[in-house]
């Protein structure tokens, strides 16, 4: 039986609380949920890419896609995606923001499957996003 293993990229900062940004067991990597933080800085606090839908989005997307890789995945092993809301008025635009992301990716299979939820979140940020990847 394979081991469970964490999956940290170099571009995170060490998780809040006791939690992994990401683990793996066989071809199984579930991606926790990633926010639109800046790329680490050692020594400094997390930074949100910036106050508005647009930004937080696509670093978020960015922070996923580092787990996947860091894990061995890649956006065409996601098989589910979870996306948290701040506020249902943002629905619409994080739709197209997704979307067009999508669009540009080179994917060989499908999107994924994806729901989307609306939750508090930390003060200053409007998105978070968790993934499953099947990997092979």
């Amino acid at each position: 039986m394979s081991e469970k293993t964490a999956i940290t990229p170099a571009t995170h900062t060490a998780p809040p609380a006791k939690f992994s940004h990401g683990v793996k067991k066989g071809n199984i990597l579930q991606v926790a949920g990633q926010v639109g933080f800046l790329p680490a800085v050692e020594g400094q606090a997390p930074t949100p890419a910036g106050p508005t839908l647009r930004e937080q989005t696509l670093q978020t997307l960015a922070n996923v896609e580092a787990v996947l890789e860091e894990g061995g995945a890649s956006w065409d092993d996601v098989m589910m995606m979870r996306v948290y809301l701040t506020d249902t008025g943002h629905f619409a635009e994080m739709n197209e923001i997704y979307n067009a992301y999508f669009e540009e990716q080179d994917l060989k299979a499908p999107v994924s499957a994806r729901t989307t939820v609306y939750v508090g979140l930390p003060a200053g940020l409007l998105i978070e996003i968790d993934a499953l990847a099947v990997l092979g």
